[in-house]
């Protein structure tokens, strides 16, 4: 999501429908996406509480304005070059790193799973997603693998039940034990899918953080997010967090 206060410092609020979406396109542009679907502008209207577009009008006037030039896949639109440069070489147009708010798109995780949860939830979301989005995709396999254990230790929190992923310390276990526990509670009772898929999360983030000659790519993130996403939302109901 674009912080109300960068669009705020260029007036969005009060431009034409296609002079917000150059803005919108520009800062998704500076923030590591190459382009923009159709589908995700009118979305991200949305978002931002404005009236979603008619999506067949604004695809028109994309099509024939100036501004914008198609991008590689159907219905994707990027800036054209010269505006682009003349738009990043504009003085009273702030940058991204001015502003302190995380800058993420409903990339890995959609808002509407995290949002009104708790603050730090909110902030490794974004991370997340931020992550992902500026191509960081060793930082993003290892905050996902995070953000799995925390929602695990508080599913077992909610429960009382906690005592069990503990160790004669009274300190959490590593993942994999905690993962190896939740697969045969039934008290916890998590879905077959997500049972068969929390090892291969851990192991993605662990390969990220521990394994020297490995880099996570795109399409291993690719690969898991489908899963990884509904994994998250069974896990943030199941924590009580979500309700």
């Amino acid at each position: 999501m674009i912080s109300s206060k960068l669009l705020d410092n260029v007036g969005f609020y009060t431009k034409s429908e296609i002079e917000k979406v150059k803005f919108l396109i520009y800062f998704q542009t500076n923030s590591g996406i190459n382009e923009v679907s159709l589908d995700e502008i009118c979305e991200t209207f949305v978002e931002l509480g404005l009236a979603s577009p008619n999506k067949s009008r604004l695809k028109t006037k994309l099509n024939k304005s100036k501004l914008f030039v198609k991008g590689k896949r159907d219905n994707h639109y990027k800036l054209h070059a010269s505006l682009y440069m003349a738009l990043k070489n504009d003085i009273s147009i702030p940058s991204l790193s001015n502003f302190n708010e995380i800058e993420s798109f409903n990339s890995v995780l959609d808002k509407s799973s995290y949002i009104n949860t708790r603050g730090y939830l909110e902030r490794l979301a974004k991370q997340i997603n931020a992550s992902y989005e500026n191509n960081i995709f060793d930082g993003c396999a290892v905050l996902m693998r995070r953000f799995l254990e925390i929602l695990l230790i508080h599913t077992y929190e909610k429960y009382g039940i906690d005592s069990e992923i503990k160790d004669s310390s009274n300190n959490f276990k590593m993942l994999s034990d905690i993962i190896k526990n939740v697969k045969n509670n039934t008290t916890i009772s998590l879905s077959r899918n997500t049972k068969e898929c929390l090892d291969i999360f851990r192991e993605l983030g662990n390969f990220s953080a521990h394994k020297i000659y490995f880099n996570a790519r795109k399409n291993d993130i690719d690969h898991v997010m489908l899963n990884y996403r509904a994994t998250i939302e069974e896990l943030l109901y199941k924590s009580g967090i979500k309700k």
